[in-house]
């Protein structure tokens, strides 16, 4: 009567720490491309303020004569809506 006897977990038990390497792996290899090198993740895209921004690029061409005051303001506005602004970026 020993039907439902209990033989242990069998071979299937050997899944559990294969799954947890391979989850330690991706997160140690994220870490390593993204936040221990100083970069942005691939989930976060380009960066769009900041000194590379293209805000900044216009205001720098801006300030250096490269274009007037009617193409800066215009070309602003496009992208203004493409990229948006930050509080601190309008002075808020």
């Amino acid at each position: 009567m020993n039907t439902l006897a209990y033989d242990g977990p069998g071979p299937w038990i050997l899944f559990l720490p294969l799954v947890w390497t391979a989850v330690v792996i991706t997160v140690v290899t994220v870490l390593r491309r993204t936040v221990w090198r100083g970069r942005r993740g691939p989930w976060q895209g380009r960066a769009v303020h900041g000194e590379h921004s293209p805000i900044a690029m216009l205001g720098r061409r801006f300030a250096s004569g490269e274009i007037d005051e009617d193409e800066y303001w215009r070309r602003l506005s496009v992208l203004d809506e493409q990229f948006g602004r930050r509080p601190e970026d309008a002075g808020l």
